[in-house]
């Protein structure tokens, strides 16, 4: 007999992938420019021209043999290491090689690191909304994801909430910061209070409790005045998760990494734990070529001011329209509340006019939807008739 619920999960898509194929359908009836496809969270800016240029030279340059071949299972030495310096002087940390494992993007780091941690029947807590996938990564690992509500119209940490979720089987907590679906930042006092209820919780009851930053959108914040803390600095039981995905404009190529705090008293084990993990996952030596690129252009970013420019005209239209929009802090994902009850069947409507919007539902905040704005500006100008359109026929019932 063949394993039910990996079967499942092979024949139902997620609803995100789902209305990106009847995006595509649609866009072949009626003309791509007349559909706004708002659903999947794929950049649309070129990745920065360092990449391209290091690319080039890395082939032309490099022995082919060596370039193509394996690297070490945790990755190349000196990727790792340039990247620990890189974290250390940026994030004031003590980070060396030993500490990173380079990985197939985020997905596998995540995946990675809950099968290194965790055993059968550990929790995992998170705050919503929050990437439907932490449910399947952290369920394949043999635990249970525990979802908390954030804070009721701003989607920050609600410490009351993660304090009443707290139990002796909770093994960690996983938050991500500039946040999918929402592009909330949670700033140091939303971490900081995080941090103070995971100590008071654990030190009492002997518990080991880790805390997982999920980051591949760090890169991605609009504002000068908006930081995104770097949790090694708040909490020693700490563990990165990383992907060049949206930061380079590079999601097909998943290359990102693991990043062990080596203040942990026990990150030894923990690394070896996540060792055994890509062992046995299949997930040793990322892509060689890659982890090449990254040594390279480890500090470079797409260009962002576009996403902003998306963010700004559409936040700005979108509330003369009449709509209650959760203001973007990060990331390219604006949440904003549906204009009845029911986000789903709004979502519904809204393909009436052409509009690919994602129900807050499959992110466990139901009553908003999620708009995925890493498009071209021109889409975004083009769609605000539609939105427009949208609220007016609320009106009128």
């Amino acid at each position: 007999m063949l394993n039910g619920k990996n079967v499942y999960l092979g024949k139902v898509r997620s609803s995100i992938r789902e209305l990106f194929e009847y995006g595509k359908k649609r866009k072949a009836e009626i003309g791509e420019d007349n559909v706004f496809d708002f659903s999947l969270g794929n950049p649309s800016v070129p990745a920065p021209a360092a990449v391209r240029e290091a690319l080039i030279d890395i082939i032309e340059h490099t022995d082919p043999v060596a370039l193509h071949g394996y690297t070490s299972a945790q990755g190349d030495f000196s990727v790792r290491k340039t990247i620990a310096d890189y974290i250390n002087a940026r994030f004031s940390t003590s980070l060396t090689a030993d500490n990173l494992y380079m990985t197939c993007g985020a997905a596998a780091s995540l995946t990675i690191t809950l099968n290194a941690i965790l055993n059968p029947g550990d929790e995992v807590i998170t705050i919503a909304p929050y990437f439907p996938e932490y449910k399947v990564f952290t369920e394949q690992a043999g635990g249970k994801l525990i979802a908390v509500a954030g804070k009721v119209g701003t989607f920050g940490i609600d410490v009351e909430n993660l304090k009443k979720a707290l139990s002796p089987r909770t093994k960690a907590v996983l938050i991500n910061s500039p946040n999918n679906p929402s592009g909330v930042v949670y700033g140091e006092e939303d971490i900081s209070l995080l941090v103070k209820e995971i100590k008071e919780y654990s030190k009492p009851h002997g518990m080991e409790i880790y805390l997982i930053s999920d980051e591949p959108y760090r890169e991605l914040v609009f504002d000068k005045d908006t930081k995104v803390p770097y949790i090694m600095n708040y909490y020693e039981r700490s563990i990165v998760c990383y992907s060049y995905s949206k930061s380079l404009s590079l999601p097909g190529e998943r290359i990102g990494y693991i990043a062990v705090n080596n203040k942990m008293p026990e990150w030894e084990e923990v690394y070896a734990g996540v060792c055994g993990a890509g062992r046995a996952l299949g997930y040793v030596c990322a892509p060689a070529l890659f982890q090449q690129l990254v040594k390279r252009v480890y500090n470079q970013t797409s260009n962002i001011s576009v996403y902003k420019l998306n963010r700004d005209r559409l936040l700005s239209a979108l509330e003369e329209y009449g709509y209650e929009v959760v203001k973007p802090d990060g990331a390219f994902y604006m949440f904003v509340k549906a204009l009845e009850p029911d986000a789903k069947r709004f979502a519904e409507r809204a393909k009436q006019f052409e509009l690919l919007l994602v129900a807050g539902d499959d992110f466990e905040a139901p009553g908003y939807v999620r708009i995925s704005y890493c498009v071209s500006p021109q889409m975004i100008l083009r769609s605000l008739p539609a939105f427009k359109a949208l609220a007016d026929s609320y009106k009128s019932v």
